[in-house]
């Protein structure tokens, strides 16, 4: 371990480029996943909408390390250099987008809901997985958006 190593030995070095040889490993696996998934991706799909994650905001809170180690940003970019080389749709939905609160039926907003509530029942009697609601919102946004010749900001039907 590097940190049992007295300083100047010739022992710390050898650790040293040990440790910077497993991380260059781990970020060679992590960048070469991430590749091969967004490749997939966009080769599988015309068109690819993803919500606009405020990433360093989430980097800030007990989720920091997930959220570093899953990428993110790294992947997006992937995603949107991949779609225009493939000639695919790419579109961010914005941040502030409700996703998980709006009902996808119904169109109605409810309140915010803590992360640990992962299914939740509308007014309209729905009852809704958390992810998979918005994965449906996500994607009539993206097609909103996409239809939008204008560029600019699209009203869901509510």
């Amino acid at each position: 371990m590097l940190s049992r190593k007295q300083k100047g030995s010739a022992n710390r070095v050898k650790a040293r480029v040990r440790v910077a040889k497993t991380h260059a490993r781990v970020a060679d696996m992590r960048r070469d996943w991430a590749h091969k998934q967004s490749t997939t991706i966009i080769r599988e799909n015309q068109a690819v909408f993803v919500e606009d994650l405020c990433v360093k905001g989430l980097a800030r809170t007990r989720l920091a390390k997930s959220v570093h180690d899953a990428g993110w940003g790294m992947f997006v970019r992937m995603l949107e250099d991949k779609a225009v080389r493939y000639g695919r749709a790419f579109s961010k939905v914005d941040r502030w987008f409700p996703s998980t609160r709006m009902c996808s039926v119904c169109g109605v907003v409810g309140d915010k809901k803590p992360l640990h509530v992962r299914t939740w029942t509308c007014t309209c009697g729905i009852v809704h997985d958390r992810d998979s609601n918005a994965a449906v919102n996500v994607l009539a946004a993206g097609r909103a958006e996409r239809l939008n010749a204008c560029g600019g900001a699209v009203s869901l039907p509510a």
